[in-house]
């Protein structure tokens, strides 16, 4: 993991600004020019991902489900947290994992874009609205996979939030096995694949906000927030980058995607 502390900012600066003269910037996600900030030391310096692809990722609708933010059809009651432990509320996403956002999170997850943490972050803090001053507790990595990395991206949102948002981080949890990966899992093999992964090393804080890139069923945020209770938090919530879509939320925001062109 890029390490961090007050030499860390001032090598940073120094290391984004060569590489900005040496390649000129260009958004990663429409590889069009992007003129950089010019502004050292802030998380801003270098954006990385241009306005317009920043205001083209999409937000989720409102209304959404209180406790786990799916949207909400009128009428029919959230059924996704329906089994999540009761202390869990208040998870809210930025942005639907569709084509940019997707893109977004392979770039900082498995090609060394962790500095994509900084615009990425700066849209959570907007649209989510992070309280100041939270405690933000990133979802951990298995050792071998983060060695692998060289980081978890988790960790790298979360402190990219805590400097916007004022907010420390406490790496309270870490992974009692490798649970490998999940994508082709169904949500009840999922689950079961994630009982017991987690453990708090020592004290919960007493109302941690989880951080992770991702929502796709919730069970890594439920089970990491079972984790968090049983060490003492009293009421956990989380906030991911993106939001896995439904079937029903992808074939609307493809037929959207249609009608506007």
């Amino acid at each position: 993991m890029p390490p961090f502390g007050p030499r860390w900012s001032e090598i940073r600066a120094t290391l984004e600004l060569a590489e900005r003269w040496l390649l000129p910037g260009a958004c990663l996600i429409c590889g069009e020019g992007i003129a950089g900030l010019l502004a050292p030391n802030t998380l801003d310096s270098d954006p990385l991902v241009c306005g317009p692809c920043l205001h083209r990722f999409a937000a989720l609708p409102h209304p959404q489900c209180l406790q786990c933010g799916q949207p909400l059809s009128p009428g029919i009651s959230c059924r996704l947290c329906a089994e999540w432990p009761g202390g869990l509320r208040g998870v809210r996403s930025a942005v639907w994992l569709d084509a940019p956002a997707r893109r977004a999170v392979h770039l900082l997850k498995y090609q060394g874009w962790w500095r994509l943490s900084g615009p990425l972050s700066g849209l959570m803090a907007r649209r989510l609205q992070l309280p100041l001053h939270s405690t933000l507790v990133p979802i951990p990595l298995s050792a071998s996979r983060e060695r692998r990395r060289g980081y978890n991206q988790s960790a790298m949102l979360a402190e990219a939030l805590a400097v916007r948002s004022g907010g420390a981080v406490r790496e309270v949890l870490h992974r009692a096995r490798d649970t490998g990966t999940q994508t082709a899992l169904t949500p009840a093999l999922r689950r079961a694949n994630l009982s017991g992964a987690f453990r708090a090393t020592g004290q919960a804080p007493e109302f941690p906000v989880l951080v992770d890139d991702v929502f796709t069923t919730g069970a890594t945020l439920a089970e990491a927030a079972t984790a968090l209770l049983e060490a003492g938090a009293k009421a956990v919530s989380g906030v991911t980058f993106a939001r896995a879509l439904r079937p029903l939320e992808a074939a609307s925001a493809a037929g959207s995607t249609a009608h506007s062109r």
